[in-house]
C-alpha cells in the first residue's frame, strides 16, 4: 500500500458518501436539510482530517500507519452512512 492509493481511497469513499447525500437531497428536497447539511460538513471534516493524517510523516511503520488510516476511514464513513440511513428512514 502506498501513499497514492490511500489518498485515492479517501477521495473515492468520501465522494461516494457525498454523492449519496446529493441523491437524497434531490429525491426529497426540503426534508431534513439541516441534518443533511450537518452530515455533509462532517464528511468534509473527515476528508480533511484523513488527508492531513496521510500527509503527515508517519512514525514507525508506514504500512501499519496507513492501515490504521484506512481502518478509520471505513469505520467513520460507516457511521456516516448509518446517520444517513436514519435520515432516509425518518423522511418516509
Amino acid at each position: 500500500m502506498n501513499l497514492r492509493d490511500i489518498k485515492k481511497d479517501i477521495e473515492y469513499v468520501v465522494s461516494a458518501f457525498l454523492d449519496d447525500c446529493s441523491v437524497f437531497a434531490t429525491v426529497k428536497p426540503g426534508v431534513a436539510d439541516k441534518e443533511l447539511d450537518d452530515l455533509v460538513d462532517e464528511a468534509i471534516d473527515l476528508y480533511n482530517d484523513l488527508r492531513d493524517k496521510v500527509n503527515a510523516e508517519p512514525e514507525g511503520s508506514k504500512r501499519a500507519y496507513y492501515n490504521e488510516v484506512r481502518k478509520e476511514l471505513l469505520e467513520k464513513t460507516d457511521g456516516l452512512y448509518d446517520k444517513l440511513s436514519q435520515l432516509v428512514k425518518s423522511a418516509k
